[in-house]
């Protein structure tokens, strides 16, 4: 039991370690290098801090990892309880408690801090951009650099 004990935690820790950096302005796709990028210039209209949820899917999470893992590690610890229908019952309630704890572990291991930048782009056009960063990294009135391949955009500090 100890080593199952052992896996379940690694598996959480290493949902932990997801790579969130592709939703940072600094950081380019395999598919964005050698490609065309459009440039365009704005001005900072608004700053808000938000989460990006790195594991959603189509609307959906895919939190099985920290579930299982949390199962698997509920029920071990509800094992420990009592002996006969109430060792059976601890066994049960710890393995469904751990689950939905493990589910919102992995939630919270997936989020990553992002900014939501509304920019008034030189052609008079409004958009809003999200991308990982903090509010810091930004404020009203700031010049950007738009960068764009059709699909993924990102913004930067304008350096003149």
């Amino acid at each position: 039991m100890k080593k199952l004990t052992t896996i379940a935690c690694l598996v959480l820790a290493l949902t932990a370690c997801q790579n969130s950096d592709i939703y940072s302005g600094d950081v380019y796709t395999a598919d964005q290098a050698k490609q065309v990028q459009q440039v365009d210039y704005g001005k900072v209209l608004s700053v808000r801090p938000v989460k990006i949820q790195t594991n959603a899917s189509n609307g959906s999470t895919t939190n099985v990892i920290g579930s299982v893992g949390g199962a698997i590690l509920g029920g071990f610890l509800g094992n420990t309880i009592g002996g006969g229908t109430g060792n059976k019952l601890a066994i049960a309630g710890g393995a469904i408690g751990g689950a939905l704890l493990g589910n919102e572990v992995q939630d919270l291991a997936s989020q990553a801090n992002a900014v939501e930048l509304e920019i008034l782009r030189e052609n008079g056009t409004t958009i809003v951009i999200i991308q990982k960063g903090t509010a810091n990294q930004f404020y009203v009135g700031q010049q950007v650099r738009i960068v764009t391949n059709g699909k993924q955009i990102s913004a930067s500090p304008r350096i003149n």
